[in-house]
């Protein structure tokens, strides 16, 4: 069992508490559906140059089907972004999505820690109807391989609800470093806030937003509760897979904003436009049914993938929501990273 990975939990705390854009990768594909090596090693160059502190890969923007065995690209893509990530000047967090019941979960956690990966992203939605004594005894097996960040994943993405108990008992795991919260529910989010106050080790857990629907009023909002304080350091975001310089520059203006115990109204426009922008590239209209191809098709006007494919020819953008990319797009310039993205694409792809 590679014991790397727990050596540098001191570093992985810190960089986390410290506060990161971390943006979801996507998968970069070619006319015919495969791999697009190219555009995936920009994709990843992007980020980096925009001030990305980590990346999560292998995750639901990444698309969960890598790991089928007719497709075989959890192991590729993992690689790539790792060798990619050696390019920056500042090494990034690195994070693996890990899925399935326990025997391939551990397959995934092993394969990542191999591949010098920090921590994984573990998602429950295969154990549906585990008890929390299940799902407890699954996460202590694949924290003994990689660190874990929790994963909350809302239910019309495939999550399951999990009860104020789970998260009690889960922040009892040693290796558990950090909490991505995205059921897109105020209560859910909640629930994980007080589980991290309550287990005494709000400072060593940090609590990462994942909810795209709210990510201003996560990253400002301090719940404070009886047992201590517990704000959100960053946010790990399937929206950031676009606009990440912009979204850089957002966290600096949230931080200075919490420093100042004063949110602007600008800040608070700001949160309104990112809901909107968000509504159209994640298809929220269709129950989410557009958000991976809404993703694609920003990311394909900048140059930086070829097309909007996804690996299931049957995914696609939703009827109407083309329309509305459009008008976000056109509404909400500043919230883009269209000229630096011109200004550098071309050495991202070299």
């Amino acid at each position: 069992m590679p014991a790397e990975p727990h050596t540098r939990l001191p570093w992985l705390r810190e960089r986390l508490f410290d506060g990161l854009v971390i943006p979801a990768h996507p998968l970069a594909l070619d006319l015919d559906r495969r791999l697009d090596e190219r555009r995936q090693r920009a994709l990843t160059r992007y980020y980096l140059a925009a001030g990305a502190g980590g990346l999560a890969v292998a995750v639901h923007t990444t698309q969960f089907v890598i790991r089928d065995p007719m497709v075989g690209l959890f192991m590729a893509v993992l690689e790539m972004a790792a060798e990619t990530a050696r390019e920056a000047p500042e090494r990034p967090v690195l994070i693996s999505g890990i899925c399935g019941r326990t025997r391939q979960a551990l397959r995934e956690a092993r394969t990542a820690a191999d591949l010098g990966y920090d921590a994984g992203l573990l998602s429950l939605a295969a154990l549906p109807r585990a008890s929390d004594d299940m799902l407890i005894a699954h996460c202590r097996e694949v924290a003994r391989v990689l660190p874990l960040i929790g994963f909350y994943l809302q239910p019309a993405v495939g999550g399951r609800p999990l009860s104020l108990a789970f998260w009690r008992r889960f922040m009892e795991i040693e290796e558990v470093v950090a909490v991505k919260v995205a059921p897109f529910d105020r209560y859910r989010t909640l629930d994980v806030a007080r589980a991290i106050a309550e287990s005494g080790r709000a400072g060593e857990i940090a609590l990462y937003t994942g909810n795209d629907d709210s990510i201003v009023a996560d990253l400002l909002m301090c719940w404070t509760l009886p047992e201590g304080e517990v704000g959100c350091a960053g946010g790990l975001l399937g929206q950031w897979a676009v606009g990440t310089r912009r979204a850089v520059e957002l966290l600096g203006r949230v931080r200075a904003a919490r420093d100042a115990g004063c949110a602007p109204r600008s800040l608070l426009d700001l949160a309104a436009q990112i809901t909107d922008t968000n509504a159209a590239l994640f298809d929220a209209a269709n129950g989410f049914a557009g958000c991976l191809c809404g993703i694609h098709e920003v990311l394909h006007r900048q140059g930086l993938m070829q097309g909007r494919w996804c690996i299931d020819p049957a995914e696609n953008v939703s009827f109407g929501q083309i329309g509305e990319i459009d008008r976000v797009l056109a509404a909400y310039p500043h919230l883009h990273d269209d000229a630096f993205v011109e200004e550098h694409i071309d050495q991202w792809l070299a």
